[in-house]
């Protein structure tokens, strides 16, 4: 499961900047003087606005299929985007953090550390197991 957004990236000639908006995350909004700089900062805004959300315990909205001129897939760094799949992909089976960390053989609490952005630090091993619980197939892609 690849957590990625739909980003609308427009060039506004008055500020001479490119204007980049998130249409599934009201207010997540960023700007670059270049459409390279622009998707960079795309790549950040979202970063922190999917962490203050998750930190908050708000309701992370799912991404949208858009697709058109100027729309571009985003996704948040690994440090935030692998607690919001962990913890999606837990919701969806209606389970505890205890429930998986019983399944894993850890602490409630190094469970816990796994579905907080900037304090999840998962290994590969770990990783693979989490894969196995939610019955997922592990794949990294670098881009």
């Amino acid at each position: 499961m690849i957590l990625s957004y739909p980003a609308k990236i427009k060039y506004v000639a008055e500020d001479k900047a490119y204007l980049v908006e998130f249409p599934d995350l009201p207010g997540c909004l960023t700007e670059g003087k270049t459409l390279d700089d622009a998707r960079h900062n795309a790549k950040e805004a979202l970063t922190g606005y999917l962490a203050s959300v998750f930190e908050r315990n708000f309701k992370i909205p799912a991404p949208s299929d858009i697709k058109g001129k100027g729309v571009y897939r985003v996704e948040p760094e690994p440090e935030v985007s692998v607690p919001v799949v962990l913890r999606k992909l837990r919701e969806t089976r209606n389970l505890t953090q205890g429930d998986i960390a019983k399944v894993l053989g850890i602490s409630y609490q190094a469970y816990q550390r796994l579905e907080k952005p900037g304090k999840s630090n998962p290994t590969l091993k770990t990783l693979e197991r989490l894969a196995k619980v939610f019955d997922k197939d592990l794949r990294l892609e670098f881009a």
